[in-house]
């Protein structure tokens, strides 16, 4: 700065307020996010990161989106760099909803799908249009700390309902239906963070629980096509409860740096206020992006690259569960996916994985403490750990240490 512009420069009054004091309530009330202040911590590249929710770089087909955004610029021309609709690519909209279709035996047509910028703007675009402050919603316990995040800007109440190996704690869900519960959040597929899936039978049991409530159901299904073995399972309300939402993404699929997620729902006039909603944020999800994904979905096998995910995610999920058998005490348990990203492991009663976390990444391995994923817990005895970003002998490794320092606690 020059003199003269230090001169002119205002002096900062004696008398001026902290930003605090101008934050809203909302962003107040919103944590942030504890993954990402982990990834940081874990960014030493000698640490053994099994923290992130990152699917594995390997996966990624390069190659062929590369020749897409050739394509795209090549034949899309402006098109692809212009002003789009709300709602997304005509196109990719519609090859979403007969994909679900085929894969559910549902009935979407493209009106029926919302394109998003990731899944993540669509929790957030569904907190802005579904709660008011002190509104109550229903979530798993545990839950997806992000969720709990952008719902977190409207200041709603939550009532955390016990996840079971096959679904919901179905008396703590009526108990929160019967408190005035407007809104339901659900990961029913490989459940993030404890790769839990939802029997047929607890899927029953919710659907019940709903029936004849003016209650919006959100399934959040990112991983739903990661099943590494047997039949897809049904969805609790779509096809079945007239405020049903599915969430979906090409993150886990495709690629997650172009953030294309989408929004799937026969309720119309929900939509409409959630396309509402979108315009106030953003006009509209990135076009190229939307035209790359759409133009690899029509000149590639989805089914055949997804083979291929699931055959490496199912063999990391293996040494992940291997190495655990092998080298953690008898007195820790651990969830066993059947698809996904995600395990979960229990400590003993009384163990913090919180107050222990530092103390393992000075042993160069990272995990996410339980803590973020419920709404009213400190100190618990749980962590989530991802399979997918590492590979087997790496995961070996991890485990191995990781097991070393929980024997110590014994």
């Amino acid at each position: 700065m020059g003199e003269t512009e230090a001169q002119e420069a205002p002096e900062k009054s004696a008398g001026l307020g902290e930003i605090e004091d101008l934050l809203s309530d909302g962003i107040k009330a919103t944590p942030p996010s504890f993954v990402r202040s982990i990834l940081k911590a874990a960014a030493d590249p000698e640490v053994i990161s099994f923290a992130g929710g990152l699917p594995n770089p390997i996966s990624f087909p390069q190659k062929a989106l590369l020749e897409s955004m050739q394509r795209v610029v090549a034949e899309q021309g402006a098109a692809a760099f212009q002003y789009s609709l709300t709602a997304g690519l005509p196109e990719l909209r519609r090859w979403i909803a007969q994909r679900y279709n085929e894969r559910h035996g549902l009935d979407y047509t493209e009106d029926d799908v919302l394109i998003t910028t990731g899944s993540q703007q669509a929790l957030d675009l569904l907190g802005k249009v579904l709660l008011n402050k002190g509104d109550h919603v229903a979530v798993e316990m545990p839950t997806y700390l992000a969720a709990i995040q952008a719902f977190s800007m409207q200041q709603p109440q939550f009532h955390a309902v016990e996840l079971t190996e096959d679904g919901l704690n179905i008396p703590q869900l009526k108990r929160a239906l019967d408190a005035g519960v407007k809104m339901i959040y659900l990961i029913p597929n490989f459940q993030n963070p404890t790769g839990l899936t939802y029997s047929i039978e607890g899927r029953e049991a919710v659907r019940a629980a709903l029936a004849g409530r003016n209650v919006v159901l959100i399934e959040d299904d990112p991983y739903g096509e990661l099943r590494f073995d047997g039949a897809t399972l049904p969805y609790i309300g779509a096809g079945h409860l007239p405020h049903s939402i599915v969430l979906g993404s090409f993150s886990k699929v495709v690629t997650p740096g172009m953030r294309t997620g989408f929004i799937l729902t026969k309720d119309a006039q929900l939509l409409r206020n959630i396309s509402i909603a979108k315009e106030a944020s953003d006009l509209h999800t990135n076009v190229f992006s939307q035209y790359v994904i759409w133009d690899y979905l029509m000149h590639n096998d989805l089914d055949e690259h997804l083979v291929k995910i699931k055959d490496l995610y199912r063999s990391q999920a293996q040494a992940m569960v291997d190495a655990m058998e092998e080298f953690f005490p008898a007195n820790v348990t651990y969830t066993r996916p059947d698809g996904g990203m995600f395990l979960w492991v229990t400590l003993p009663e009384g163990v913090s994985a919180m107050k222990i976390f530092p103390e393992v990444l000075k042993q160069k391995v990272a995990f996410v403490p339980g803590d973020p994923f419920f709404v009213d817990v400190q100190d618990s005895n749980t962590m989530r750990l991802n399979y997918t970003n590492a590979d087997c002998a790496t995961i070996r490794e991890g485990i191995c240490r990781l097991g070393k320092m929980l024997k110590e606690l014994n």
